[in-house]
């Protein structure tokens, strides 16, 4: 039992050493031969792999080529027939087109409508919905810097239209020309 045990050091330093006791005997051709057939091997995986991406990157070029012939012949039966109708074709699709757009724009300002409509009912309701903080701090700002400018306001009013005349009658001097 004890011959069969094999340290960390036995393992990593079997490559540093020649072959002794039962390594020899696991591998009975010696080490060089065993390393070339894993060299063969890793040469054959690497052709395998070759070979495999050669073979789906034709079969894919072939797809593709495929679809291209496809293609150029749908646009060749197509074209003639493009002509002859493209005067009733052409206003067609622009009608689709414009109601299309108009649908899709009329849904989506509808949407639009009823999620304000959500958020403002959540507000005057008591709910706090997503930004009604920012939207409270906008208003106290607001309403801050309309009351500064209506102080300031009637401040520049009372001086402006009160100016020299209530000054003179409330220090009680006034003007001798004599």
């Amino acid at each position: 039992m004890a011959d069969t045990a094999r340290t960390h050091h036995d393992i990593t330093s079997r490559d540093q050493y020649p072959l002794l006791g039962r390594d020899r005997d696991q591998y009975p051709y010696g080490r060089s031969d065993y390393q070339t057939s894993s060299q063969d091997y890793s040469k054959t995986r690497q052709i395998a792999k070759a070979a495999t991406a050669v073979t789906a990157g034709g079969s894919l070029l072939v797809l593709s080529s495929l679809t291209l012939v496809g293609t150029v012949i749908a646009l060749t039966v197509a074209t003639p027939l493009l002509v002859i109708f493209s005067p009733i074709l052409v206003p067609a699709l622009i009608t689709v087109a414009l109601l299309i757009t108009g649908f899709l724009s009329s849904g989506g300002f509808g949407i639009a409508a009823i999620t304000v409509f959500s958020w403002i009912y959540k507000y005057a309701t008591g709910e706090h919905p997503q930004g009604s903080d920012k939207l409270d701090s906008a208003r106290m700002k607001l309403g801050s810097k309309a009351q500064d400018i209506k102080d300031r306001a009637q401040y520049y009013g009372q001086q402006h239209t009160g100016g020299e005349h209530d000054r003179d009658r409330t220090r009680g001097t006034h003007h001798n020309t004599t």
